[in-house]
């Protein structure tokens, strides 16, 4: 009788731990884990959730969005892609310079802005956090961008990662083609992301 409740006791201790702490997981509010590392859409390592947006949005994707400020309009509104490495897979970071280069996208119209580690914008004065195929004049043909903490030479276009650390890029596409929606990993081909050097070392 005793070790009948004794173990009725762990299960419960252990049911008030570990369901709390996945839902905040999930959800990705839990120390250290990244609300960009779920979805259901993976293409060129850019991520993606299609429930954004959506009534089949369980509370976790809703937690997620509010976390990282996707504002969840529908997706025949806007859906969005986000990238935390490059193309070798190594974490962005303030101290290297990238090259972001893409072509027409499968949407009226497009932007990619930078968020910090903590899904913010950082906090610098360079009014350079986002890039959009008006700015490129790039809605149909091919363009690319730098990503750096200084600016680069003139006439470059450039996304400013000072004071931003280990950051993030969100690509949201408005008002997407019907065949994005249907078939995502036949539809778009996303921007690629070249480290070109870093801080201390060669890239």
């Amino acid at each position: 009788m005793i070790k009948r409740v004794g173990a009725y006791a762990l299960a419960l201790i252990i049911g008030l731990i570990a369901g709390p702490a996945s839902a905040l997981y999930m959800a990705g509010l839990w120390p250290g884990a990244n609300p960009l590392d779920f979805g259901n859409i993976e293409i060129d390592g850019w991520r993606s959730d299609f429930a954004i947006g959506s009534e089949a949005a369980d509370p976790y994707t809703r937690a997620r969005v509010a976390r990282h400020g996707l504002l969840g309009l529908a997706k025949s509104e806007a859906v969005y892609f986000t990238r935390t490495v490059d193309n070798e897979g190594r974490a962005f970071s303030e101290a290297c310079n990238y090259r972001i280069s893409g072509g027409a996208m499968p949407a009226s119209w497009w932007s990619i802005t930078l968020y910090n580690g903590e899904s913010f914008l950082p906090d610098n004065t360079d009014g350079a956090l986002s890039i959009d195929a008006t700015q490129l004049n790039a809605v149909d043909g091919p363009w690319e961008a730098m990503v750096a903490a200084q600016r680069p030479e003139a006439g470059m276009a450039w996304i400013s990662s000072k004071a931003a650390g280990n950051f993030d890029l969100t690509l949201r596409l408005y008002v997407p083609k019907e065949a994005l929606l249907e078939a995502p990993e036949d539809t778009i081909t996303p921007p690629t992301v070249e480290r070109l050097s870093c801080e201390g070392e060669a890239a």
